[in-house]
C-alpha cells in the first residue's frame, strides 16, 4: 500500500504564490537583456552626429563617410524640414525621431514620404557626400576601400529609386546619420531603449562667435532654416541671427547637460562631446579617439586623407562654403577674430554667454583683445566634463 502524500491548501497557495513571482522575476530580468518581440542590433552599431550649420560638421561628416565600414547620410531630416507644412522644430522633431529610427534600421522606404514619386537617389540631400552611396552595392564605381571622389560620384552614381541604397546600407557595419536639426534629446530616448540599436551621440559643437561669421557669409542658404527654428515668430531682420543663435547655444546646453549631469542609465557611455577648435588642433588624435569611442579603427588612408584636407592653405573661398576642401583648419576655426566687428561679438557673447562657459570659450572685452591671436580663447578641455565611459561597476547612489 502506497504512503499517501498530504499538503495543505495554505502550502500550495503559497507554492503557486512563489513560483508566479519566480517566473515575473525572471520575465524582468530577461526583457531587460533582450525585451520580447525586439530584433537584436547583430553587431551594427548607430550614430548620430549631432551639431548646428556651420560648425564643422560637414568635415567631421565626411571623416565617418569616408570610413569603409560606415554607411553615412547628410541630414536625412531635411527632408522632413522641407516638405511637411508644420509651424517650427518643435512640431516636427517626432517625425524627425521616426525618419531617423528607420533608416538607422536600413529601411529607406521611409524617406519615399518626403520624395517626389519618380525619384533618384540623387534626390536624397547631399547624396553624393556618401562614399557607401558610391561603392558596391549601390554603386559599381569606388570600391570601399578607397576614397569617394563626389564629382565622379554624381556623374556615374545616379540611380532609380533607393532600392540598392538600401541593399548597401544592410552591409555595413555601423550607420551614421549627421543631423543639425534635434535641439534636445529627450525625442531620441526611444531609440537609446530600442534593443535593436546601439546608438552612440557625438556632439559637435564650435565658438558661438565663429558659427555667427559663417551663417553671415551664408545667410540667404539658411531663411526656411531660421524661421522653423524661431517657431514662425515675426522677428526684425536684424535680429533673426542673434535670436537664432541664442537658440543654438540653448540647445547645446540643454543636450551636453542632460548627457552630463546624472543621466538616464541608456545614456551612460554614448554621448561624446567635441569642440570644433580642438578637432581643427588636433585633427587625427580627436578623429581616432572619436574614431575608438563609435567602435571604429583608423586606417592609414584615412589619416593620410584627414592630414591633408587639415593642413591646406589658407580659410577657403566663400564659394566653397558647403564643400569639404584642403584647407588650413586651425586658421579656419580662428578666422571670426580678424573679420567680425567688435560689436558683433560682443552681442553673440551676451546671447551665448551661458553656452559658452559651459563649453569653455573665453569671452574678449575689447576689439583689441579680440585681435590679439596670441591671446588663447578656447580652456584647456577636462575629459569627464564632455563624455560618460562606461564603467564595469556600479556603485550604490550612481544614478
Amino acid at each position: 500500500m502506497m504512503p499517501r502524500c498530504r499538503v495543505n491548501l495554505s502550502t500550495m497557495i503559497f507554492l503557486v504564490i512563489l513560483q508566479g513571482a519566480a517566473v515575473v522575476l525572471f520575465c524582468g530580468w530577461y526583457v531587460q537583456l533582450n525585451p520580447c518581440g525586439s530584433a537584436p542590433s547583430n553587431g551594427k552599431v548607430h550614430v548620430v552626429l549631432l551639431s548646428s550649420w556651420r560648425s564643422g560638421s560637414s568635415f567631421l561628416g565626411q571623416a565617418f563617410s569616408q570610413h569603409p565600414s560606415v554607411f553615412y547620410l547628410m541630414e536625412p531630416a531635411w527632408h522632413v524640414w522641407t516638405r511637411l507644412q508644420k509651424p517650427g522644430a518643435r512640431s516636427l522633431r517626432m517625425a524627425v525621431r521616426d525618419l531617423i529610427r528607420s533608416v538607422f534600421q536600413c529601411d529607406l522606404s521611409v524617406m519615399e514620404a518626403y520624395l517626389p514619386d519618380n525619384h533618384n537617389v540623387s534626390t536624397l540631400f547631399m547624396w553624393s557626400h556618401s562614399r557607401a552611396l558610391c561603392s558596391p552595392p549601390a554603386c559599381p564605381l569606388t570600391p570601399r576601400n578607397q576614397l569617394s571622389n563626389q564629382t565622379l560620384c554624381m556623374q556615374k552614381c545616379d540611380a532609380r529609386g533607393l532600392q540598392r541604397a538600401q541593399e548597401a546600407c544592410a552591409t555595413y557595419s555601423h550607420v551614421v546619420l549627421k543631423e543639425v536639426r534635434f535641439f534636445e534629446l529627450e525625442s531620441l530616448y526611444s531609440l537609446f531603449q530600442d534593443p535593436g540599436l546601439d546608438i552612440r551621440i557625438v556632439h559637435l559643437v564650435r565658438d558661438p562667435r565663429a558659427v555667427m561669421r559663417s551663417r553671415e557669409a551664408s545667410a540667404k542658404a539658411f531663411m526656411r532654416d531660421n524661421s522653423i527654428l524661431l517657431e514662425q515668430r515675426s522677428v526684425p531682420a536684424a535680429e533673426v541671427q542673434y535670436q537664432v543663435m541664442q537658440e543654438i547655444c540653448r540647445s547645446h546646453v540643454r543636450i551636453n547637460e542632460r548627457a552630463v549631469l546624472k543621466p538616464p542609465p541608456f545614456l551612460k557611455g554614448r554621448y561624446k562631446m567635441i569642440r570644433y577648435e580642438d578637432l581643427a588642433r588636433n585633427p587625427l588624435e580627436e578623429i581616432r579617439a572619436i574614431y575608438e569611442f563609435a567602435g571604429l579603427e583608423m586606417t592609414t588612408q584615412l589619416a593620410e586623407w584627414i592630414y591633408k584636407v587639415t593642413h591646406g592653405k589658407g580659410k577657403g573661398a566663400k564659394s566653397e562654403a558647403f564643400k569639404i576642401t584642403s584647407r588650413n583648419a586651425a586658421d579656419v576655426s580662428q578666422a571670426w577674430r580678424t573679420s567680425l566687428p567688435y560689436e558683433k561679438v560682443k552681442r553673440i557673447q551676451e546671447v551665448c554667454k551661458g553656452a559658452m562657459s559651459l563649453l569653455g570659450y573665453r569671452t574678449v572685452s575689447s576689439e583689441q583683445e579680440q585681435k590679439r591671436l596670441d591671446i588663447d580663447l578656447l580652456v584647456p578641455r577636462e575629459p569627464y566634463q564632455f563624455s560618460w565611459l562606461p564603467t564595469k561597476t556600479q556603485h550604490p547612489g550612481d544614478d
